[in-house]
């Protein structure tokens, strides 16, 4: 199986040699796609006694974003508080912000429970105020209290200082409850308890053609056939060509992440907390140690999905905008990962037609969602639970428009990056 050459892939020494399909199976469930979301249905569905599953992955578990990202367990959706409470009135808002709220207990539960080695550290998350306007910060905290029931700690300007060593910060908001996490070594630990559960799975197996319609659903491999009940699509920004109705419904969006050399002493000259941090801006930066005194930084999203050839020194720049004092750090790992985003920035969820289940665009805010996805998935196949309509009755498949809604996607981006600038 191809991994990219990431830090997480080159620390997760312990990936499972998983089969290709060969042949033909027949089962009640098969999921398509390796990530947290197909992982999280899988593994609900056995803690349900629902074993009769098959997940595949064209290439490895975790390959795409899931294996690939910053590693923040936070509360939040894509779409900003602000915009949710408009979309669905404050009291719905609420409720779909608990479901993200849920989704971090739950990663906290199945590391706790199934005791799955994926270094989390527990500190916390800083949100930390790019802008020099307090009130900004002073405003989010009460509007997340009043709102959502969300308890954020203020750090002062000065008392950040102390602990995060750069001058374009003004203050943080401290989320206690928020952590993170190794993202490979969690879905890895995912695998694992499903696998023990009764799933099946199997790794460089890509669904080629789907015959969706039927009381048995027919997925098409290259060197094997699964005969289904029902299937659960989790493909994220991989999905390609693979369903039509989904594919039209979501855009792939690329991210960037990069790991320094080993940091020794030199980290504590940038921050010395453990936990992870943000900023405010829209197009924010994320970074956070690492348990070998790395430090892992992302940020930049982009509608080009060709990786750029200095990746590395984009974001070698980004991090010497705010840590200035690093500067000569080696960049040992720099890659890319494909998020999949809805016109609607919300998750989309739910059943497309009779057994063709879905989770995706999930955003930039993916890890706590997508857990809680697919446990929803899980508790509506395996129980007849509703809950997932939470979000798939308001947030349905809407179509991004292709080319023009990449053209849109950037647009919005780069709207937002001049705002930004603006009030700085």
């Amino acid at each position: 199986m191809s991994y990219p050459n990431s830090y997480y892939a080159a620390t997760a020494s312990d990936r499972a040699s998983l089969p290709a399909l060969a042949g033909v199976i027949e089962v009640d469930t098969c999921i398509i796609g390796g990530g947290y979301a197909g992982l999280s249905t899988a593994l609900g569905l056995v803690e349900r006694a629902h074993t009769d599953i098959a997940v595949i992955d064209a290439q490895g578990i975790g390959f795409g974003c899931s294996g690939r990202n910053g590693g923040f367990a936070f509360g939040g959706f894509s779409l900003h508080e602000h915009g949710l409470i408009k979309a669905v009135g404050a009291q719905k808002a609420r409720e779909l912000y608990g479901l993200t709220t849920e989704g971090i207990e739950l990663i906290r539960q199945r590391i706790n429970s199934y005791e799955i080695d994926c270094e989390a550290i527990w500190d916390g998350v800083l949100l930390c105020n790019w802008f020099k306007d307090e009130k900004i910060q002073n405003d989010h905290q009460t509007f997340m209290a009043d709102s959502f029931g969300v308890e954020l700690d203020y750090m002062s300007k000065d008392a950040l200082r102390e602990v995060v060593k750069s001058e374009c910060y003004n203050g943080a908001l401290v989320d206690k409850k928020a952590f993170h996490f190794h993202p490979l070594k969690y879905a890895l630990g995912l695998t694992e308890e499903a696998h023990k559960g009764g799933a099946q799975i199997y790794a460089n197996t890509p669904a080629s053609r789907i015959k969706p319609d039927g009381p048995v659903k027919i997925v098409h491999t290259p060197n094997g056939v699964i005969r289904a009940k029902r299937l659960v699509i989790c493909c994220g920004g991989y999905l390609e060509g693979l369903y039509k109705p989904l594919v039209r419904s979501s855009l792939p969006i690329a991210t960037y992440v990069m790991a320094t050399e080993p940091l020794g002493d030199r980290l504590d000259e940038a921050f010395t907390y453990r936990h992870a941090i943000y900023d405010t801006r829209f197009a924010f930066d994320y970074y956070r140690p690492m348990i070998d005194s790395r430090l892992m930084w992302g940020g930049r999203v982009s509608v080009n999905l060709n990786e750029p050839k200095d990746l590395d020194q984009l974001l070698y720049g980004d991090l010497m905008k705010v840590f200035p004092q690093l500067e000569g750090v080696k960049v040992d790992y720099a890659w890319q990962g494909l998020m999949s985003w809805s016109a609607h920035k919300m998750p989309q969820i739910g059943e497309e037609r009779p057994g063709i289940w879905y989770a995706q665009a999930f955003g930039g805010h993916g890890v706590a969602a997508t857990n809680i996805a697919g446990d929803l998935l899980a508790a509506a196949i395996a129980e007849g639970d509703t809950r997932y309509k939470m979000l798939a009755d308001r947030f349905r498949l809407t179509s991004t428009f292709g080319p023009l809604g990449k053209i849109g996607a950037e647009a919005t981006y780069q709207y937002y990056m001049l705002r930004d600038r603006m009030k700085e």
